[in-house]
């Protein structure tokens, strides 16, 4: 699995699936971070989803949730592999030279206290201690490592809070495991990151946040997932990005595999300033960021929204391998928006052709649609629109070579249109190698249904017109950049196969 993987990346395995881990900071204090780490650890060992053994390091403390606390990581009496620091930033030098003494292979610094607030002396004494030791660090001033199979969950916010009322919520869910890993600079937008997938059901591989990345940095972690056969799309937020032309040639090599969609923060110069007081980045150009991303295949997302939303279309559905895109809809308002946004993404929806016109022409004469509706592209089966409709038009998309993708827009109000439209559509499409996405337009029961149903079934649906039609054209994209490298039958072959799996 990790041929050609160089053996320092190798190394970072040890972040997701530790053997021994020890908590240094553990305590008994339930509203220290230092407690809610250790006690994930805990509870994961406990319901066996963690399978390595767990070690708490606290001088203050002779056990912690029944576990034995040593004065410090010289006095554990077992091998470490890798060591959670959650002490203030003065106490951490000591703590890596016990690291050192103890041979340990990763450590993660969550503490704060570093380069973000100009300590840089003690971040890079911190660096140099771990350097010499060859011992691998993530951060400092982060929320460290999740992973949903093996268990490793150094997110420091409780999962539930209590409402004044008395009511217990989720507050920071742990997600269901998935195809996406999240690659974040930003600890609090990667742990938003998690709660945003979970709430719309999107599974996760890996999550990794680096704050300052005195050590690791995105472009190791790239190189790492791109071996990890969990991890299907990687999802990067980023505020700068260190040793630029090593980034470039790794993101090049994933980028023919995996598709990266990256959210750059700090485009401005106010939100450069204030990257550099979050996690002490040293912001550069962003037309140098703009380039790099088009050279290497990153597809770059203008804001949140749209970085969720690719990400979710290209974990879902095959790159498409053109730029034609069919719409079928049951609202022609919302067909025309649809229309308006892949135009101007410079996707183009064409007049069909005369041939696939005229499959429309014969089910309109054979009463299957409605003698009103439009067939040039967008297709409008209008509000009469049926199950069976949606189903033979979709079809007949799917059968047009000359159309690459195609976005349905199956807004649940019409009278005469039934949910089983969408298990209709799902099985026309899991008959071909063609992406398709949907739309359903509402925020109440119906509409939320709609949505998830397609999700489940692997087509991903959006609550507007121009969401659709911006996921399409991250899959356009995505199949135009593997099909100038060469890479995009390959990918192809891969994808399906993993989908015939499921």
């Amino acid at each position: 699995m990790k041929k050609g993987m160089d053996p320092s990346v190798r190394q970072l395995n040890a972040f997701f699936n530790p053997r021994s881990v020890a908590v240094v900071g553990a305590t008994k204090r339930i509203n220290k971070a230092g407690h809610v780490i250790f006690k994930n650890f805990v509870e994961n060992k406990r319901r066996e989803v963690f399978k390595g053994e767990i070690f708490a390091v606290n001088p203050n403390e002779h056990s912690i949730l029944e576990i034995q606390s040593y004065p410090s990581l010289r006095d554990i009496p077992a091998e470490i592999e890798l060591v959670v620091i959650v002490v203030p930033a003065n106490v951490v030098p000591n703590v890596m030279k016990d690291a050192v003494a103890k041979r340990v292979k990763d450590v993660v610094i969550i503490s704060s206290g570093f380069g973000e607030i100009g300590n840089h002396e003690l971040e890079t004494q911190v660096a140099t201690i771990g350097k010499k030791a060859r011992i691998r660090i993530l951060g400092p001033n982060c929320l460290g490592v999740y992973d949903t199979r093996t268990g490793v969950d150094m997110l420091f916010l409780p999962e539930t809070k209590i409402l004044t009322t008395g009511d217990e919520v989720i507050a920071t869910p742990r997600p269901i495991p998935g195809d996406i890993a999240i690659v974040t600079q930003s600890g609090a937008f990667g742990v938003a990151a998690l709660d945003y997938l979970t709430g719309r059901q999107i599974g996760v591989s890996k999550f990794v946040s680096f704050g300052n990345k005195c050590d690791v940095t995105e472009t190791e972690m790239l190189h790492y997932l791109l071996y990890d056969k969990e991890t299907k799309v990687i999802l990067l937020y980023v505020e700068d990005i260190k040793e630029g032309r090593e980034f470039i040639k790794v993101a090049g090599e994933v980028t023919k595999k995996k598709p990266i969609v990256a959210l750059k923060a700090g485009r401005t110069a106010a939100g450069a300033r204030a990257a550099a007081s979050h996690t002490g980045a040293i912001a550069g150009s962003d037309q140098i960021y703009d380039a790099a991303f088009e050279q290497t295949g990153i597809l770059r997302a203008k804001d949140m929204e749209e970085f969720f939303d690719a990400g979710k279309a290209l974990a879902m559905q095959p790159p498409a391998a053109g730029k034609n895109v069919g719409i079928i809809t049951d609202a022609g308002g919302p067909g025309i928006l649809a229309v308006d946004e892949c135009e101007l993404k410079g996707l183009v929806v064409k007049r069909f052709s005369d041939k696939t016109i005229q499959k429309f022409e014969k089910l309109k004469s054979d009463g299957k649609l409605p003698k009103f509706a439009t067939n040039f592209n967008p297709v409008d089966i209008t509000g009469s629109g049926t199950s069976e409709m949606f189903e033979l038009a979709s079809e007949i998309l799917f059968q047009d070579l000359e159309i690459n993708g195609i976005v349905l827009l199956g807004l649940h109000h019409t009278p005469a249109l039934q949910e089983d439209f969408i298990d209709r559509v799902a099985k026309v499409a899991s008959g071909y190698d063609k992406p398709i996405v949907a739309c359903d337009i509402g925020e109440t029961e119906m509409a939320l249904h709609t949505r998830s149903r397609f999700d489940k079934l692997k087509i991903p649906a959006y609550s507007s017109p121009e969401d659709a039609a911006r996921a399409m054209n991250a899959l356009v994209r995505y199949g135009l950049y593997l099909e100038k490298n060469g890479c995009l039958k390959e990918y192809m072959k891969g994808f399906l196969e993993e989908k015939q799996k499921h």
